[in-house]
This record gives structure tokens, C-alpha cells and sequence, in this order.
């Protein structure tokens, strides 16, 4: 065995469990490197050699088996070298002792296809892992064991969990999957951002954050392990950085652990009521220059492809889509220019590897936003250079070795040679690309709905009763959203109100999340809470009768808590209730007896499978009809490209297709601009059958089903905006004997346009060179344009899958200085598919 030693630090204990000796949490003063990984006080040491790494999370639970492979190629394209996915302890130990790690739930295949497509593996196991997945990735059962407090000093939880964490561990020694075994996995986290709960639990969270790092660190996985945002992890545990800008904000305190960054925020996941939320390709770029500049060595996107919340898997009001703005957008098509932008941002880092890693780094400060930070290897003639401009709003120059360098406001340009700029994180060479619905125009035909109205139940007929309301999360466990609650009282005609301008109000002071009132059968209205605030108090009149009137009350939860102390003491349903505007005054509803009737009787006949539709009946489809299941059939739209269902149409509901869960809409609920934060929700092509597809819409209170649109998704209109200001593109550079090199003669401003697989540019919609206004689908020609830009781009890009433009005046006979902007170019193109390709 061959074994290495650096001096500036040690992981001792991960080398030791690789070759199988006893462990503990002591940080050791030499590292010991056989084979694996390991890291010393500059970055992870993998296979014996230091390593950047760029990682990207992708949840093998968020999207489908089938489209793993294609979510991993487009990964290593994008530069990546690693995969990074939590651990859902939820799906596979639904049931206490009862393990599942197939199909969707498939871990070890998916960490597999990472290796196969070259890339190594940051296992999150948690297991508690927040992640907006519901109950944060905890079992419901666990609420359940007996003096149960989760995520501290607990006898009980923590007995669960190791056992849960073990048998991870096992499952993916059984196919060597640890890089100490030959395989890609090279971090395991344990725990999750404790310190968001550490000053509830105070002295017994210590003593578990100890019990939990020595757990993981006795475990056979011989690679480190990592706590993220646990700056005091104990021992060899390595703490690392969540945020968008850790560059500037993570602190490190211990000199012998690399500086890593586990989750950077890509954008920013959405609840229901949420505006839409970005970040700029040029904002992100910037956060990971920053970080790599002062150090750092390992980033991991949060999330590279968010994916979707299949079923009921979404946390507390999280929306079914997740991270839609990642790289990888929601169907797992290239969001551009973000995925580009950051593909060119990792090769140029890669080319100042050897500075990054073995250099010495120095710090220049010029004023107040500006900064120099170099990293040199004299011996080698190495040198990595980093300029930034801080500045927000103002524009700026520095003299760097006797240089003068532009740069952007809120930009980095990086030096490879500490003299070329190979890439400023403000100048994109990446392409843009708009994404397109298109409605399939085969499936509506035959648009035929059936409804079946789900029964509201009466207080006689409901299975279990109390005096009071009872808690939601106790009774559905989990298993439904959805929870009646019912009751029944007798009122004499001289309780009515005399008063024709006086009508009788329900008040019920509800827990969260939502609630549908129904007064004598009829719909009366629905109150909700927020993310914010589940708790809400519903007020609406109704109409009563004398004699036996009944209420019932449909309530539901939107997913379970996903963080914060003592997750397991939420509560949620109904609190109390009273009538207001009696004549005999308010009477109190709380105490008088309630039925529960846990989940829907659609639920019970499962007649969103097609076994299940005899078991009720079905009529023809009226619109605006409250807790109505309605259902159709239709043929999969044709081709290849992902599917979506646009329910702008409907209310809040659930939806399934073929069986399968597709998870929960809520289109009535506005942002604050006016529009639903999500109406257009991924339907899987694995879910669809070629015809027949039987489609099942459980609407809560209103819906037209007719307007509901199955559509097709692309990403075929593809741009650029490209400068004269813009550095060469990113490729055209490249390391060789260790010295920075270039492919061509060439260095001018370029752009490029490449479309999908298997589709080529077929039309050239808008070109310009001069000053071009607008966005991707949106461009327009400003005041200065040369006529010549369409011909010259028609002629180099009309038929091909991927063209290169060229982004100088010269080339388009561009004499007029355009004032007050550099020259630029803008094009827009569209693909199609490549028949000729698509045949073979």
C-alpha cells in the first residue's frame, strides 16, 4: 500500500476506517492517504491527489428513474464532476423495520449512473434533511414512539436513527459504492443546519451533534464526513457553508479543514402565495468566483434540477414544482444562459486548478470595492489572479502588474495566467433560451369529462367521535390531506335572527392548513393560512334552518413542518367553533360532539385508478362544483418532449394520472401580483400509456376541467447577447506543461447557438449587431443595426445543430459606433427536429 503524508493537516480516521481499524473523534495531526478519499487543510484529497470539486444536487426522489441518465449526462456536460443528493429516510422506511430501495426509491442505481457518467458522490443522509420535503424526511411513525423529542439528546430518536443510518450504510457497501471501496461516493453528511435549532435544545444538542459525529464517523464508509452550517463540528467532521454568497460569509475556523460549500442557492424554492423568485446566471457566477477566490474548493448547486414533489411529498405549502430556475429546469431542460454560463465558469476554474490548490495566496486591496486576490507557484511559473468589483451599481478599472483591466459592476474576471481574462462572471458567452408550451392538440380531442361529487358527510355517519374537534396530524398520520369534520345541532325558530339584514356567521378558529365549510350540504366558503402563519380564523354567514342543521368542515394540510424544534408537537385542524348572530347569542359548537372522517371516500374506492370507477357514479361534467372528482381519458401527446398540465382553470385539488400521484395544485391562491405561484404542473411521459390515458382531478371547491390544457414543453427558441466587451469563449483556452494555452489563433469575441438533441436551427427569427434591446423572444433593433446580421447568421447556422458567430464590428461591416454601449450581437433562432437524425 502505497501512503502518502501532508503535513498541514490529517484526516487520520478516514484512512484508518478504510483499512478497517477502530476509530474515534479525535482530529489527528498527519493525514494518512491510501485509496478513497481524504482531505488536508486545502480540499478534499481524492485518489491521493487534490481536488476541486463542482457538484450539483439532484434528488433521485424529485424526478423519475427514466430520466436519471439524462439529468447526469447534461450534468457532466455542464462541467460538473459530482452529484450531491440527500437521503430520504420517508420513502424507504414508510413502516417501522419495513425497508424500500426500489424503483423511484432506487438510491444505489442512481448513485451507480453517476458513476458510470464519470462523477463522484456527496451523500447527504441526514436524515433529517429539511429540503422542503415533507416532515423534513422523517418518518410520520417516529412521532409516535413513545417519549419521542427528535433531533437532540433522545434516547429514542436516536436509537432510530441509527439504525436508519447504519442501514444506508449497508445498502451501499453491499454494491462498494464508498470511494475507499473503488466507488464514487467521497462525503457523507450527517445531521443537518443544527444550528437553526441548537439554543432550543442548548447542553443536550451538544451532547447529540457529538453522539452523532461519532456514529457516523465508527461507520465503514471511509471517506470524511461533513456537517453543513456547524461551524463547531466535533472532531475530524468537516463543517461546511450553506447560503448564496459564502465567499463572504462563511468564516472558517478551523485552518485544518478545507472550505466547502454544500448548498448554494441556485434560486430560491416557493410555497403557495409565493411571487416568482430568480437569480441571475451572472449573480450566481459571481457568489462561486468569489467563494474559489478566497479559498474555497468544493461548490455544490442547490439544486442543479429541482425536479417535483410527486404525491404529497412537498413540505407545509412548498408548490409540487421545485427549483424550476435551477440550470436543469423542472422537466430537465437546459436553463439557459445559467447552465452555460456556469459551464464556462467551470472550465476556467479548472484551468487554475494547480494554482488554486498548490499556490500561495495574497490579498490586494484597491479602494473600497475593488480586490486583487492571486495565487502563485513561482517554482512552476504558476499564477492564478482574481479581480473583482464589488460595487453594486458602478463600473470600474484597475491596474493589475502594470495592466489596466475593465470590470463590470458585481463582477469577477478571472486570470488563468495572471494576464488573460478568460472569463468575467458579468460577460455572458452562454446562449439564452426561452421555454415554450404548446397544447397537444391530439389530446383534446374527445375533451369528455365525467364528475362523481364526493359525499359530505353528517355527523351520524362518521366512524369516530369526541367531544371536541381532534388534532388533523393524529388522525390522517400522514396516510391523506384530508380530514371531515362534522356536527350536528337543533335550533329553534326564535334563535333565527328577525332581522332580514342579520344572517347568522360561522366562526371557526382552525390550527392550519386549509378548510371548505359546508352549512345543511352547501358550500359556504374557505379559509386557508399561510407558510408564515399556518393558524387562520374562518368567518363566513350562512343560512340556517329550524330544527337539525348540520356542519361540516373538509380540512386539510398542505404537507408537514419540514424544520425547526420540537417538529413533532405540530398540530394542525380544527380548534374551535362557534355560531355568531343568534338571537339567543353566540352559540359554541366546541364541546357539543364532532365525527372525523379520515381521508375521502374517492380515496377509499381509489377511483383515481381505473379498477376503481364502477365503484361510483359518474355523471357528465358541470363546472364550479365543490369537492367533485372529475376524470377523462386521452392519448400521450407525440414525440419525446416532456409533458404538462395547465390547470389555470381549477381551483386547489390533487391529481393523478394512470394511478400515479401527481401531486397538489392550488391555483386559486395569488402571489401578491394577482397570478397563482404555480398553474402549470409536470405530468411524467413514464406515467403515460401511447392511448387511453385515464386522468383524475379531485377539485376542492371551483373548476372548470373543460379549460384544462395538456401541452407539450420545449426549449426551442434559442438566443445570444453577446459584446464586443465579452472575453473569447471559455473553450478557446486550455492548460498544457502546465501553461495556459489557446486552441487558434483567434481570441475575438464570439457567440454560439446549439440546439436540443436531435434538432437543428431551422429559422433565424431576429439578428442584430449594434445596440439591440429586449431578451431572449422579446429582442428588438435599436438605434444603430447593420442590415448585414441576419444574412451573415442564416448563412452560418440554417441547418446545422450548433453554430459559432462572430461578435466584431468587422464582420458585419459595422462602421457606426453605436453611443453609449459597446457594439453588440443578438440573434434568436429557432430549432426543429433533425428528420434526417430523428430516421435513423
Amino acid at each position: 500500500m502505497r501512503v502518502v503524508v501532508y503535513h498541514k493537516v490529517a484526516c487520520l480516521v478516514a484512512a484508518l476506517l478504510w483499512i478497517g481499524l477502530l476509530v474515534n473523534t479525535a482530529v489527528a495531526t498527519e493525514e494518512v492517504v491510501a485509496s478513497g478519499c481524504s482531505y488536508d487543510g486545502r480540499s478534499l484529497v481524492i485518489n491521493g491527489k487534490r481536488e476541486l470539486v463542482f457538484s450539483g444536487s439532484i434528488h433521485y426522489t424529485r424526478s423519475q428513474p427514466d430520466m436519471w441518465p439524462d439529468l447526469l449526462k447534461k450534468s457532466r456536460e455542464g462541467g460538473l464532476n459530482a452529484i450531491s443528493t440527500y437521503v430520504f429516510w420517508n420513502v424507504h422506511e414508510p413502516e417501522p423495520g419495513k425497508f424500500d430501495f426500489s424503483g423511484q426509491n432506487d438510491l444505489a442505481q442512481f448513485i451507480k449512473l453517476a458513476q458510470k457518467n464519470g462523477m463522484f458522490v456527496i451523500l447527504r443522509v441526514g436524515p433529517f434533511i429539511q429540503a422542503e420535503w415533507n416532515h423534513g424526511g422523517l418518518p410520520y411513525w417516529l412521532r409516535e414512539v413513545p417519549d419521542m423529542t427528535f433531533r437532540t439528546n433522545n434516547e429514542p430518536f436516536k436509537r432510530h436513527m441509527e439504525k436508519f443510518v447504519s442501514k444506508v450504510v449497508d445498502e451501499m457497501n453491499k454494491d462498494k459504492l464508498f470511494a475507499s471501496q473503488g466507488g464514487p461516493i467521497i462525503l457523507f453528511q450527517i445531521e443537518n443546519e443544527y444550528n437553526n435549532v441548537a439554543a432550543t435544545f442548548k447542553e443536550e444538542g451538544t451532547k447529540y451533534i457529538h453522539w452523532a459525529a461519532n456514529m457516523a464517523l465508527n461507520l465503514s464508509t471511509g471517506v470524511p464526513v461533513i456537517m453543513c452550517k456547524q461551524n463547531d463540528a466535533p472532531g475530524a467532521v468537516i463543517p461546511t457553508c450553506n447560503g448564496r454568497n459564502c465567499g463572504d460569509t462563511y468564516v472558517p475556523v478551523h485552518s485544518a479543514k478545507p472550505i466547502l460549500w454544500t448548498e448554494n442557492w441556485t434560486a430560491q424554492y416557493r410555497v403557495f402565495g409565493d411571487p416568482p423568485s430568480q437569480r441571475s446566471a451572472e449573480d450566481l457566477a459571481f457568489s462561486v468566483a468569489r467563494f474559489f477566490a478566497r479559498s474555497g474548493t468544493m461548490i455544490n448547486y442547490y439544486m442543479y434540477h429541482g425536479g417535483t414533489n410527486y404525491g404529497r411529498t412537498g413540505a407545509a405549502f412548498v408548490t409540487t414544482r421545485y427549483y424550476d430556475e435551477a440550470p436543469l429546469d423542472e422537466y430537465g431542460l437546459y436553463k439557459e444562459p445559467k447552465w452555460g454560463h456556469l459551464k464556462d465558469l467551470h472550465h476556467t476554474l479548472r484551468l487554475c486548478r494547480k494554482g488554486l490548490l498548490w499556490g500561495k495566496s495574497s490579498v490586494h486591496s484597491i479602494g473600497k470595492d475593488f480586490e486583487v486576490r492571486v495565487y502563485e507557484k513561482p517554482d512552476e511559473n504558476i499564477c492564478v489572479a482574481f479581480l473583482a468589483n464589488a460595487n453594486p451599481k458602478v463600473d470600474g478599472s484597475i491596474n493589475f502588474r502594470g495592466t489596466s483591466y475593465y470590470l463590470p459592476r458585481h463582477s469577477i474576471s478571472i486570470l488563468p495566467d495572471c494576464k488573460t481574462v478568460v472569463y468575467n462572471t458579468q460577460k455572458v458567452n452562454a446562449q439564452h433560451n426561452a421555454r415554450t408550451f404548446i397544447v397537444a392538440k391530439q389530446t383534446q380531442q374527445g375533451n369528455e369529462w365525467m364528475m362523481n361529487q364526493e359525499p359530505v358527510p353528517r355527523y351520524r355517519e362518521t366512524a369516530v367521535k369526541a367531544m371536541e374537534p381532534l388534532e388533523l396530524f393524529n388522525m390522517t398520520k400522514d396516510r391523506t390531506d384530508y380530514l371531515w369534520y362534522s356536527t350536528s345541532f337543533k335550533i329553534e325558530d326564535d334563535d333565527l335572527p328577525i332581522r332580514h339584514d342579520i344572517r347568522p356567521v360561522l366562526q371557526v378558529s382552525n390550527l392550519g392548513h386549509v378548510m371548505h365549510a359546508f352549512v345543511n350540504g352547501q358550500y359556504i366558503g374557505t379559509g386557508r393560512g399561510t407558510k408564515i402563519e399556518k393558524s387562520f380564523v374562518f368567518q363566513k354567514p350562512m343560512e340556517l334552518k329550524t330544527g337539525l342543521n348540520h356542519i361540516s368542515l373538509l380540512n386539510m394540510m398542505v404537507g408537514l413542518p419540514d424544520s425547526g424544534a420540537y417538529m413533532e408537537r405540530r398540530m394542525a385542524g380544527v380548534h374551535t367553533a362557534s355560531i355568531q348572530g343568534l338571537n339567543t347569542g353566540t352559540l359554541d359548537l366546541t364541546t357539543i360532539g364532532w365525527g372525523h372522517q379520515v381521508g375521502l371516500a374517492g380515496e377509499f374506492f381509489k377511483i383515481y385508478e381505473e379498477e376503481g370507477i364502477s365503484k361510483v357514479r359518474w355523471a357528465p361534467a358541470v363546472k364550479n362544483m365543490p369537492v367533485t372528482w372529475y376524470r377523462r381519458y386521452f392519448d400521450a401527446p407525440e414525440g419525446t418532449d416532456p409533458v404538462a398540465l395547465d390547470l389555470s382553470s381549477m381551483g386547489k385539488g390533487f391529481m393523478y394520472v394512470n394511478g400515479k400521484p401527481l401531486g397538489r395544485y392550488w391555483v386559486s391562491y395569488l402571489s401578491p401580483l394577482g397570478k397563482p405561484s404555480q398553474s402549470v404542473y409536470h405530468m411524467p411521459r413514464s406515467f403515460l400509456k401511447p392511448k387511453n390515458n385515464y386522468l383524475v382531478i379531485f377539485e376542492e371547491h371551483t373548476g372548470n376541467p373543460k379549460d384544462i390544457l395538456i401541452m407539450t414543453v420545449k426549449r426551442d427558441n434559442i438566443c445570444t447577447f453577446v459584446s464586443e466587451q465579452n472575453p473569447a469563449l471559455s473553450k478557446s483556452w486550455s492548460r498544457k506543461d502546465g501553461q495556459l494555452k489557446t486552441k487558434g489563433d483567434d481570441l475575438s469575441p464570439a457567440a454560439t447557438l446549439t440546439c436540443p438533441d436531435k434538432k437543428i436551427i431551422n429559422k433565424v427569427v431576429f439578428a442584430s449587431f449594434g445596440n439591440p434591446l429586449g431578451m431572449c423572444g422579446n429582442f428588438t433593433a435599436g438605434s444603430c443595426h447593420t442590415p448585414k446580421a441576419i444574412s451573415l447568421v442564416e448563412k452560418l447556422c440554417v441547418g446545422k445543430k450548433s453554430c459559432t458567430l462572430p461578435a466584431t464590428g468587422k464582420d458585419y461591416d459595422a462602421d457606426a459606433k453605436c453611443p453609449g454601449t459597446a457594439s453588440t450581437l443578438a440573434v434568436q433562432a429557432k430549432c426543429i427536429k433533425n428528420k434526417d437524425k430523428e430516421n435513423n
